[in-house]
Order: C-alpha cells, then sequence, then structure tokens
C-alpha cells in the first residue's frame, strides 16, 4: 500500500482525495507542514510515500506520472511529491527541518531532498496541468485550464513511443494503444501482453515449419498479430505506468527470440520442401545481431562522452528538419516494423529462400548505412571518451581467459591496438576457415592468434575514435566462424546446431548489453569464464572440427551439446539476475531496430 499525505487545510469541492485513492493511496491528513513529520513517522519505511497540497488542481495522470512510476526514487510535479523506500531517509530529513521558502510545501521538500544528493526525477507535463492556486481566481483559471485539456486523450498519445518507425507509427500504433487501454481496464498486466506476442509468433513459427502454403499465410497473419501485441505491451506500461524488472527481462529479450525462432521455423518448412537455407538463416540471424551490437557499442561510447560533436552529426540534425527525410531516413534502415511486415508478407506470399534474400539484402543495407554514417561521425569529431565508455565497451568484448591472459603479454608491446587488431584477428580467421578444408589444422593455428590479437585489442582502455566497433567485429568473427565451419561440414544437421549455438551465446551478449544499459554493469566474470569468452568459444569449436574431421557426423552432436551448456549456464543466471529485486527496470523506448 502506498501512502500520501495531504498538507493543508481542505479545499471544500475538491476532487483530490478521491483521485488519489482511485491512483491505490491511503490519504493521510496534516494540517500544516510542521505536522508533515509526524505523519511521516507512521508511515512503515518500505512503503511509498508522498506529499501533495491540499490545494492542489491539476489532471489526474499528472499526479499518475509524480506519484506511481516505479523507475524513480523521487518524481515530483507543482504541489506534488513522490518517494520510494530508496529516497525516504532523504525525506524524513527534509521534513524534520521543515524547508522555509516561498511556494507549495511539496515543491520545497523535493528541492531540499534534491540539494542532499538525490535525484528527482521531473517528468514533462505538456498540455497537462499541475498547479496550487493562492487565490479563488488562480483556483478558477487552473480548474478551466484542466477542463480544456482531455486528460485520457494525452495519457493515450503518450502512450505511444515518441520516435518509432514509419510502419509502426502509422499502421500499428493508431489502433494499438485502444487495445493497451482495454488491456489495462481489465487488469492485464504488460507481461502478460509480452508473454502473448511471445506465444503467438511461436506459433506462428510452428506453422511456417509445415511447408504448407496455408501454413505459410497464417504465420505471416499471426507474425503481424504477434508484432501488433509488441507494441501494446510497451504502450501498456506506459498507459498505466506498470513498469517492472521482470517486464525489462521479458521486453529486452522477447522480441530477438521471436524473430529468431521465426527464423528456425521458415528453415524447418523449406526443408519439409526439400529446400535447405539453414545457411541463409543462420545469415540473417548473424547479421541482425552483429547489427544490434554495432548500434549498442557505438551509444555507449559515445552518450556521455565530451566534445561530441561532428560535421556528420551537424548535417544529421540538419537534415531532421525537413520532415520527409527523416521518415525515409528511418524505413530505409529496415527497423522492426518494416522488416516483420516485409518478412510477413513474403512468406504468406513466397518462399523462405526468397524471405531470406530479402532480409539480408535488406538488412544488409541497413547495417552499411548506419555503420557508414557513425564512422564518419566517429572520425570528424573530437570526442574524449570515458572511463565508464570504456569499460562498457570492453563488457560488450566478451572477452575470456584466453585473450586475458594474451593482453597482460602482447598487449604491453602493442599497446591502444584497439580495432586494428581486432579486424586483423578477425580476418585472419574468417579466411582461413574458408579457404581451407573442414577440420584443417590451419583453423586452429588461426583461432591461437585470433585470440592473442583479440587479448592485444582490449588490453588498453577502449577510448580510439573507431573503437567502438571492436565488440561487432567480435561478434562477427565468432558467429561467421561457427557458420563457415558447419558449413563445410556438411552433414544433416550442422548447421541446425550451429543456429542453436550462434541463439544461446547471443542471448548473452544481449543479456550483456541490457545489463550495462540498466547501470548495473556486465555479468559476473565467472560467468564469461565459464562459457569460455569469445576467443575461448573460437578456438573449441575449431578444435572439435579439426578432432572430428574424419567422423563429420559427430559434429552436429558436439556443437548441440555446446550449445546446451551456453544456454543452461546463461539462462540461469540471467533468469537469477533479472527477477532479483537489485534488477534494472530497462525498457526500450528509442531503438527502432
Amino acid at each position: 500500500m502506498s501512502t500520501v499525505i495531504l498538507t493543508g487545510l481542505p479545499v471544500p469541492g475538491s476532487p483530490l482525495n478521491d483521485e488519489l485513492r482511485s491512483l491505490g493511496f491511503d490519504v493521510r491528513s496534516a494540517a500544516g507542514p510542521e505536522d508533515t513529520s509526524a505523519v511521516l513517522a507512521g508511515v512503515p519505511a518500505d512503503q511509498r510515500v508522498a506529499v501533495v497540497d491540499s490545494a492542489f488542481v491539476g489532471h489526474v495522470h499528472a499526479l499518475r506520472l509524480a506519484l506511481t512510476d516505479p523507475r524513480f526514487d523521487a518524481c515530483a510535479v507543482t504541489g506534488a511529491f513522490a518517494v520510494q523506500p530508496a529516497a525516504r531517509a532523504a525525506l524524513d530529513k527534509a521534513a524534520a527541518l521543515a524547508p522555509d521558502g516561498a511556494g507549495p510545501y511539496a515543491d520545497r521538500l523535493a528541492a531540499a531532498v534534491e540539494a542532499a544528493g538525490t535525484t528527482v526525477q521531473r517528468p514533462e507535463l505538456g498540455t497537462l496541468v499541475a498547479a496550487v492556486p493562492a487565490t479563488d481566481a488562480e483556483r478558477a483559471e487552473a480548474d478551466a485550464a484542466v477542463a480544456a485539456v482531455d486528460d485520457e486523450a494525452v495519457r493515450l498519445r503518450t502512450a505511444v513511443k515518441s520516435r518509432d518507425g514509419f510502419f509502426t507509427t502509422f499502421f500499428i500504433s493508431p489502433y494499438s494503444r485502444y487495445i493497451a487501454r482495454w488491456c489495462a481496464r481489465r487488469g492485464l498486466t504488460p507481461n502478460q501482453v509480452t508473454t502473448a506476442s511471445l506465444i503467438t509468433a511461436l506459433i506462428a513459427a510452428g506453422c511456417a515449419a509445415t511447408g504448407e502454403r496455408w501454413g505459410y499465410v497464417a504465420a505471416g497473419v499471426l507474425l503481424l498479430v504477434s508484432f501488433v501485441l509488441d507494441c501494446t505491451d510497451g504502450q501498456l506500461a506506459r498507459y498505466s505506468l506498470q513498469y517492472s524488472t521482470m517486464g525489462a527481462w521479458l521486453d529486452a529479450t522477447f522480441d530477438r527470440a521471436k524473430e529468431y525462432s521465426f527464423y528456425a521455423g521458415l528453415a524447418l518448412g523449406a526443408a519439409r520442401n526439400g529446400d535447405d537455407v539453414w545457411a541463409l538463416a543462420l545469415g540473417a540471424m548473424i547479421l541482425m545481431t552483429c547489427r544490434h551490437v554495432v548500434d549498442f557499442a557505438f551509444n555507449e561510447a559515445n552518450h556521455d562522452a565530451t566534445a561530441n560533436t561532428s560535421p556528420t552529426a551537424a548535417l544529421s540534425d540538419k537534415l531532421d528538419s525537413v520532415g520527409w527525410t527523416v521518415w525515409v531516413r528511418r524505413m530505409i534502415i529496415l527497423p522492426i516494423g518494416e522488416r516483420w511486415a516485409m518478412i510477413a508478407v513474403l512468406t504468406a506470399a513466397t518462399s523462405p529462400r526468397i524471405v531470406f534474400y530479402a532480409l539480408l539484402v535488406g538488412c544488409a543495407f541497413g547495417a552499411l548505412y548506419t555503420t557508414a554514417g557513425r564512422v564518419l561521425r566517429s572520425l570528424t569529431r573530437k570526442a574524449k571518451r570515458t572511463d565508464r565508455a570504456a569499460q562498457a565497451l570492453a563488457d560488450l568484448a566478451d572477452s575470456g581467459p584466453l585473450a586475458e591472459l594474451a593482453g597482460r603479454v602482447v598487449g604491453r608491446l602493442a599497446p591502444g591496438a584497439g580495432i586494428a587488431a581486432a579486424v586483423i584477428g578477425s580476418a585472419a580467421l574468417l579466411w582461413t576457415a574458408w579457404a581451407y578444408e573442414f577440420g584443417a589444422r590451419q583453423v586452429i593455428i588461426a583461432a591461437v592468434f585470433y585470440a592473442v590479437l583479440a587479448g592485444a585489442a582490449v588490453a588498453r582502455p577502449l577510448k580510439g575514435a573507431l573503437d567502438w566497433l571492436v565488440p561487432p567485429v567480435f561478434r562477427a568473427a565468432e558467429y561467421t566462424t561457427v557458420l563457415i565451419l558447419a558449413a563445410k561440414a556438411d552433414v544433416p544437421g550442422a548447421l541446425p546446431a550451429a543456429f542453436g549455438l550462434v541463439a544461446a551465446v547471443a542471448y548473452h551478449h544481449y543479456d550483456t548489453v541490457y545489463r550495462i544499459r540498466g547501470g548495473t554493469g556486465a555479468p559476473p566474470h565467472w560467468l564469461v569464464r565459464t562459457i569460455g569468452g569469445h576467443e575461448g568459444r573460437v578456438l573449441l569449436t575449431a578444435v572439435l572440427a579439426s578432432v572430428l574431421a574424419t567422423r563429420a557426423t559427430d559434429f552436429p552432436v558436439a556443437l548441440t551439446a555446446l550449445a546446451v551448456f551456453v544456454a543452461l549456464v546463461v539462462l540461469v543466471e540471467s533468469i537469477r539476475f533479472w527477477v532479483s529485486s537489485g534488477a534494472p527496470a530497462v525498457h526500450d523506448e528509442g531503438e527502432p531496430a
């Protein structure tokens, strides 16, 4: 139960008490600021508590934003201030001092708490009203302003992401927001909608796996339904402010699980018709994952950098002022809405092979476009990157014990190797895997060379202009090596097993990203060591290929065993973390891909 303390004399006819109760608060009164501390003492320290001026006039949604958002320890609008247990001690101290000054008492408390070092979130209200009028005339004016704005319309509008793709903005959000409201009024949670979206996508993958035309048509329709639900869960969370740590984990991982499961379904369906497209399915998953790592690494490297300007960024900002260019640039990178729509339509109308060809071409173009723009920005800006950014890139690199050892030895000889070492090691590894037959000893030698250069790449802080490319280069090297070796094995089951291994490792890498985004750092180092780091897994895969060269039919079994081991270790630790009370409430508000 949450508690709100109304300060000051009650205002006759005010609906404030009923509004606060509708938001789930137990309402208590304090005659004046001097009584607030005593009332606070009667509220359990493990509860959310708010202080609201009894003369408050405003929209219910303004109060909801200030008093119920679970993502912030302290939050305020004019006349209303709320804290969670983490900031309760700061509120108690401020109330005991009864801060003097002009303005509503709740505002003075918020200022005192903030001055003491607690960050106070102040949500953007836009056209919503939050005021504490001092006179009858001001109160009448505030009441008129409240009546002039439709609180529910604002709430529905702000439930939608402010930045989204063209397809999502114009073909999904206009009605999915109403589905979100319908769900809220029936007590459904975002997590339930997210789970429904996943189940729908898995059914779609199952339909695609039939290999029948009716199955492909049903799969396309269900994939679009799944995407509508995927948009709805976030809109429901924003509409009702139902953010949670479990929701963070589900939201952060289920999109990829749905898309990659559908790839597998298409590959199974094609196999039923005698067409082996597992290599294309794995290639599409690799391309998509590497593209996301590029996004994550670039943003982590630059979001807190100083002197972070460039002519390229200035040109992009200038183009943003021309409305149609914004939508064109969002569409050509094939974000998730456009991508899922394309997959759904092509699945229903064509064949899995054509779906993957279109997907690979479209996503490759989008990846090249965005990466080229970011490289230009990085080369033309004079940014100074922070130690936090360098640590985030090192965590995203996913280096294991072999790279650590190599870094201590070789890193002293090649300080600041960064992206150069990563590219040289990766290129040598991929060329060798491609050029030599399955099981060749040269691939093991190349994998050792890759591990050595991987260690040199991260031996010094990754603060170079292009060092944000180190993690995606490692991802591309590891995933593509598995793809090449599985394809060269040329035995049944090798590519599906490779698909499973890359999927398990990719989950670990996405999990790392969202932990860093939440401010809790990378997964524990024992986890990275246990699953070998990227260089350890590459070397192990090369060794398995060499050992099993004369009985290649066992290679899929080895890959499957490795995939199961990685998946079990990563999932157990990931689930433990995300259901723990310390997990961050991460909700993706900006990633369009």
